[in-house]
């Protein structure tokens, strides 16, 4: 069974390197039926604002714009077209183009979207919210972010999971995503699988309001809790006991160092959503650790993830 049938390359036009494209034709060529879809979105506000052009003026230019940018994207493809691969182009006029990428998906049905990224400041995280960022939080399917050379290997997939109790479902259900399409992609790309998991830090308040409270005891403690859960996840699904991280601080730091220490081609993690967990795993981590990492990461929603994003 294929693991990628269907996917959809976000082709950024300020970039003259297109890594996105490349990693899909790597996975394309893995995954012999799968097709490939490249999708850029334009928009200029000048044409839609001028009061010197007519409606149908204003049309013409779109059009113009349009197809030179259907014409650019065809020239992508080429190369690989001529190889045999499946390629189609999609450019759409849309002032979001996050959201006009999800309608994309909703429609034609995508089971996988591959964009590459770059640095983002930390004022402009605060301030605006990019497109990566939008992407993180309401696309309905698995968004790999690229940042890195060709996926070698023997190379190492780094998942990042959290060892809260297995009763808890919803966290459950999610670890397991992540560790089932780590063992499938490195299937694909013959690669090794590697567990990460943060142990917090004892609460201070609770160290400074209760005089009898001892950290150390409840830092073990914490620790053996985390180690069983992580163990039984590795042995599950098959990792070698040298494989599993287990790190006292901030998930952020603890997945970006151990993705460092291990010279991981790609992390796999969670995003779950906008309110209560979800905010929390997406501001402290999934944003957080994205601009820390120099391997390409694989963001997955949680299995019943409806995207806030529809159909117009």
């Amino acid at each position: 069974m294929l693991k990628y049938r269907n996917i959809l390359v976000y082709i950024d036009p300020t970039q003259e390197q297109q890594p996105a494209l490349q990693r899909a034709i790597e996975i394309a060529e893995k995954e012999q039926k799968a097709k490939i879809t490249l999708f850029l979105c334009c928009y200029d506000l000048t044409y839609e604002m001028t009061s010197l052009s007519s409606m149908e003026e204003r049309h013409a230019m779109r059009s113009i714009v349009l197809r030179e940018n259907q014409e650019w994207l065809d020239s992508l493809a080429a190369p690989h077209r001529e190889k045999g691969q499946k390629i189609n182009c999609q450019v759409q006029w849309h002032n979001r183009p996050f959201q006009a990428a999800i309608q994309l998906i909703l429609q034609e049905g995508y089971d996988l979207l591959i964009k590459s990224t770059h640095p983002h400041s930390r004022l402009s995280a605060i301030l605006f919210t990019p497109t990566d960022w939008n992407l993180l939080r309401k696309c309905p399917i698995p968004l790999l972010l690229v940042k890195s050379d060709s996926w070698p290997e023997e190379g190492n997939i780094l998942c990042a999971i959290d060892c809260k109790s297995s009763e808890d479902s919803e966290h459950h259900q999610l670890n397991s995503s992540i560790l089932t399409e780590a063992i499938d992609i490195a299937a694909m790309i013959k690669s090794n699988v590697h567990i990460v998991n943060a142990c917090p830090s004892p609460p201070m308040n609770i160290m400074m309001e209760l005089p009898e409270f001892d950290p150390i005891d409840y830092e073990d403690g914490l620790k053996k809790f985390h180690q069983k859960i992580l163990n039984d996840y590795a042995s599950e699904y098959h990792v070698a006991p040298e494989n599993t991280h287990l790190h006292q601080g901030l998930p952020e730091d603890v997945i970006s160092q151990v993705a460092e220490d291990i010279k991981t081609e790609l992390v796999i993690l969670g995003t779950v959503g906008h309110s209560g967990l979800g905010a929390a795993l997406l501001g402290s981590t999934a944003e957080q650790v994205i601009d820390k990492l120099d391997c390409d990461l694989l963001a997955l929603k949680p299995k019943g993830f409806v995207s806030p994003i529809k159909l117009d």
